[in-house]
């Protein structure tokens, strides 16, 4: 004869917090089932060894381990289960239980980010790329170089044309045709911390004044989408502009023709080292940094911070969500300054272990 457990839905919270409560530092990944145990017959048992054993027909004494050893395997994974139902019904609430205590559902602490990867020279028939890993965001950029006329209102300056690209693969979110809002929004921002950050200075990528200058595309695509899109964006940009390599070119004062020899490059001169540094606020009180996708859309606000190597603050950006004080975004600042080296020292022993390797 089956068993059925049926509690109310605020038993049902409190369990699963307390479970969690008294279980802080234990984080597991969690598999719904759907299977009814009883003890005359097995009916489709998740597959793990204690269910093997119960599989077999078994009577009398053995029927009886096997009946124990089912209750034994039941208890166990009454709590995931109950997490996972309680994840899936009050999303909300799951994460509120966390940050009660301080924590998130992932192991982190309020404050902590997701582990951070570079990989540079990820595109080899681009001029410059890097490929950047945020917990499981993805994100990679390639940098190609082209030969223009410099726009009429600054002769003597070159351009940088960013591009984020958020397909359908990334996420399921994200659909096939014209680039949406959050990747319009995306590229916008990188454009704006380009230009207030002084990234570089565009007048060296003028070859001839009015003549002849270099456009690069800026092409960031994001290969797998979990939250904090914008700091790996801005990390995969600066690492691939540091890895860019442009040929020396002129213009053939005969033919008036531009020259390019491929033979002799040379590096970009970055003038300064932006870096990104995103977070959410849940009940208008609660800050968290480098937000997962499910954060992202559980929070009240989002925020995202640049500041340069030298503690500048290049950038905010907050689109729209609850306001925050002076006191909490100063906060956020401070924060974002001290990811700004931790970055920076991560970028640098990329590139110094590069120039080892060759």
């Amino acid at each position: 004869m089956g068993v059925v457990l049926n509690y109310g839905i605020n038993s049902y919270i409190s369990i699963v917090v307390l479970y969690f409560q008294s279980h802080r530092n234990t984080y597991a990944d969690v598999v719904i089932t759907k299977h009814i145990i009883t003890a005359g017959k097995e009916q489709a048992a998740p597959q793990s060894a204690g269910w093997e054993t119960a599989l077999a027909p078994l009577t009398g004494a053995e029927d009886a381990r096997v009946t124990s050893l089912r209750h034994c395997s039941l208890h166990a994974a009454l709590p995931n289960i109950m997490a996972a139902g309680f994840k899936t019904a009050e999303p909300l609430e799951y994460h509120r239980s966390f940050l009660k205590e301080n924590c998130r559902p992932d192991g982190r602490e309020l404050g902590e980010f997701r582990p951070t990867t570079l990989n540079i020279s990820s595109i080899s028939t681009a001029d410059g790329s890097a490929l950047v890993k945020i917990g499981n965001t993805t994100v990679i950029c390639g940098i190609k170089a082209e030969l223009t006329m410099p726009p009429s209102d600054a002769p003597n300056k070159g351009y940088i044309v960013p591009n984020v690209d958020l397909p359908p693969l990334c996420s399921s979110r994200f659909r096939p045709g014209p680039p949406g809002e959050q990747a319009q929004s995306a590229s916008q921002f990188i454009a704006d911390v380009i230009e207030s950050s002084d990234l570089i200075n565009l007048e060296e990528l003028c070859i001839e004044k009015s003549k002849l200058c270099w456009v690069l595309y800026c092409d960031i695509m994001c290969l797998d989408y979990d939250g904090n899109l914008l700091d790996a964006c801005i990390i995969a940009l600066l690492a691939a502009l540091r890895n860019a390599q442009l040929p020396e070119a002129t213009i053939n004062k005969e033919t008036d023709l531009a020259e390019v020899d491929i033979q002799k490059k040379r590096h970009l001169k970055i003038n300064r080292h932006p870096v990104g540094s995103s977070f959410a606020v849940f009940d208008d009180s609660i800050i968290i940094v480098d937000p997962t996708a499910e954060e992202e859309s559980l929070s009240t606000a989002l925020l995202t911070v640049v500041t340069d190597e030298e503690d500048r603050l290049c950038a905010v950006h907050k689109p729209g969500g609850t306001s925050l004080s002076g006191e909490k975004l100063q906060h956020c600042i401070n924060r974002a300054i001290t990811r700004n080296k931790e970055i920076s020292k991560l970028v640098d022993k990329v590139f110094e272990s590069m120039k080892t390797a060759k």
